[in-house]
């Protein structure tokens, strides 16, 4: 299994791909931990956004419930800062579409998908972030909509 890395500029504007961290199935190896660790301290980052895989008929399966502990164990481990969770329907295969697109092969495409399915997660949520901003009523700290409006259904985006 592997984990797809994105990070933002510091503005919040434009997501990049970092690198592909690859997890263990084995539970007792916490390798991917400690290297997604390691990227939230050498990138200065100040919040983590992790893909929440939901079907088309908005359910979470087990896939959800694996990015929920990875979000959890993430979590504990690199406090204070926050862990949130995003919606990633549709992420890889806009992502498979996009290299196609871009002349990468079929071949080449299995080393970079999982980052450009990052970056498809991170700059949806910083574009959803964005518009939620600037829908702030006067004199609010809140998005007109609410927290879930920003943050969605799973709660911690």
């Amino acid at each position: 299994m592997r984990i797809g890395v994105a990070v933002s500029d510091p503005d919040g504007i434009l997501a990049t791909p970092v690198e592909t961290v690859r997890r263990e199935r084995r539970p007792s190896s916490a390798a991917h931990l400690r290297r997604l660790t390691e990227l939230v301290d050498e990138l200065d980052v100040v919040e983590v956004v992790v893909g929440l895989p939901r079907t088309l008929a908005d359910r979470a399966g087990s896939a959800a419930a694996d990015a929920i502990a990875l979000a959890d164990q993430l979590a504990a481990r690199i406090a204070p800062v926050p862990v949130r969770l995003c919606d990633e329907r549709f992420t890889t295969v806009a992502a498979q579409r996009s290299l196609r697109a871009a002349g990468v092969r079929a071949k080449a495409q299995r080393s970079r998908i999982d980052q450009a399915a990052a970056v498809g997660i991170l700059q949806n949520w910083l574009d959803q972030r964005r518009i939620a901003q600037a829908q702030v009523p006067p004199g609010s700290d809140e998005p007109a909509g609410g927290r879930d409006s920003l943050y969605g259904e799973g709660g911690d985006v």
